[in-house]
């Protein structure tokens, strides 16, 4: 027992990071199972494309309003997030972490509330909107499309790019999953054209993943140039600047967690359950909104503050 403890707290990023759902209970669940994938020989890639499609199959039972149709999409849904936990847990424990795997395990994600979205549109676009004796029609894929595109998006690309920059002041270099537009970018332009078609168009969206993260935080581009310019090896950097960043980031830490998956997650269990799904999608809009720009204008006021230190 003493040994399933310490594996699973080598398996946390760090407790400022982690969500105590995910301590507590995911992590535990997601650990058993890695242990049990580990003596199969499984590659945690393969663990990610069984996510994906429980994902998928969860937002299919979302499409239907009985009962238990949702029951068997929550259990889906939670069996695919144990799955994801499972995935990086199992990378750590055998020396399995790549750059693919962990695209691929952002990817399942979205390619999972895709699934949900689409079936929230077609369980109610012939349903009658609340209050009204009007259709939902068009305006749910509307509201979808707010939701998922124009919220969802946004605020979990730039939640995951909090938490790196966080990791990455707090553990360092190897801590981290921090990379950059440039570095990626030249990574696609040395590729051959001929015969790397697959890894030029993953280098390339990732290139564009990490420009979309950096045009959003362009105080904190400032602020890591500075560093950079100051000290080439990230090793370098006084102790005292990192915490003067960590104490700032590390209250942040909880709107980056309810911006990933478990508050959502929950939101759509209970909503789907009531039989009214279309108020998730306006609590993404609204107060999952609100969250987002005040995340992203604390942090852009941290790092400008400490712009103004010398060193």
């Amino acid at each position: 027992m003493s040994k399933f403890n310490e594996l699973l707290k080598a398996s946390f990023k760090s407790n400022d990071t982690e969500e105590w759902l995910d301590m507590h209970f995911t992590r535990p669940i997601g650990l058993v199972f890695a242990l049990i994938w580990k003596r199969l020989g499984v590659h945690p890639n393969v663990i990610t494309v069984i996510s994906i499609f429980l994902g998928i199959a969860a937002g299919y039972m979302f499409y239907f309003t009985d009962l238990q149709h949702n029951i068997l999409g929550v259990v889906l849904l939670m069996f695919a997030n144990f799955c994801d936990s499972t995935d990086g847990q199992l990378a750590r424990l055998t020396g399995q972490k790549t750059l693919v795997g962990r695209v691929l395990d952002g990817f399942s994600g979205d390619v999972w509330f895709f699934a949900i979205y689409v079936a929230i549109s077609l369980r109610l676009e012939f349903q009658i909107i609340p209050g009204t004796d009007i259709h939902w029609g068009i305006w749910i894929w509307v509201l979808v499309f707010l939701s998922g595109f124009m919220s969802h998006s946004p605020q979990s690309s730039l939640a995951d790019y909090y938490r790196q920059i966080h990791l990455y002041f707090l553990k360092g270099k190897e801590g981290s999953e921090l990379d950059n537009y440039a570095q990626q970018r030249a990574i696609y332009e040395s590729l051959p054209k001929k015969g790397s078609i697959l890894a030029r168009i993953f280098y390339k969206n990732y290139a564009n993943y990490c420009k979309s993260q950096e045009k959003r935080t362009p105080q904190f581009q400032r602020l890591n140039a500075k560093i950079m310019q100051a000290y080439p090896n990230p090793e370098d950097i006084p102790s005292d600047i990192k915490e003067k960043f960590l104490l700032g980031s590390r209250p942040l830490m909880m709107y980056t967690n309810i911006l990933t998956f478990n508050i959502r997650a929950i939101c759509i269990y209970i909503t789907c359950l009531l039989n009214c799904p279309w108020i998730y999608l306006i609590i993404e809009i609204t107060l999952l909104n609100i969250i987002y720009i005040y995340m992203h204008k604390k942090h852009e006021s941290l790092c400008r503050e400490l712009l103004k230190l010398e060193f």
